[in-house]
């Protein structure tokens, strides 16, 4: 953490968690961290940006329901070869949010850089046509599981790498 006020967002929010999962988070926000995303406070999450870039990659938080269950969202919609658990979640994104489509696709946004099929979350359903997502989005990856965390870690790093290079001109 780069500040005392970012280290007590994160452990305020870190000491919500059951003894289970708060090694997860942990995991997880130290690996962003590592990367040089910083956690703000939005509303009452926390999102993490990069100074290089400022895209948000990932948000946390808790769900509005009676179980005050933590959040992980990651965008990674620039990686590719990933399990099908995470097509999975680009699939059930493009249903529940059929209007936020990638209109990069058609040259109608310029808010992500790079080519736009190389940033869209992409879906392709058993009826062959070809579905996009909004790229720019940070996709819910619901309860998260020490199975899940080399691949989160992997995908971060790879979206990293591609935000470094495409919004901030910087190959890493």
């Amino acid at each position: 953490m780069n500040t005392k006020k970012q280290e007590e967002l994160v452990n305020s929010f870190l000491s919500m968690l059951d003894d289970e999962i708060r090694p997860l988070y942990q995991d997880i926000i130290m690996h962003l961290s590592d990367l040089g995303y910083n956690p703000q406070k939005q509303r009452s999450n926390i999102i993490f940006k990069h100074d290089q870039h400022n895209k948000q990659i990932s948000k946390i938080g808790f769900r509005r329901n009676k179980e005050h269950l933590p959040f992980f969202a990651l965008r990674f919609s620039a990686c590719r070869g990933y399990s099908k658990r995470f097509t999975d979640i680009i699939s059930a994104a493009i249903v529940k949010y059929p209007t936020r489509v990638a209109r990069c696709i058609d040259d109608d946004c310029a808010y992500c850089a790079g080519e736009a099929d190389t940033h869209v979350y992409t879906y392709i359903p058993s009826d062959g046509k070809v579905k996009y997502h909004c790229g720019a989005s940070a996709l819910e990856i619901p309860y998260i599981t020490a199975d899940d965390i080399e691949e989160i870690k992997k995908l971060i790093k790879e979206e990293h790498v591609y935000l470094m290079k495409h919004q901030a001109g910087i190959i890493i």
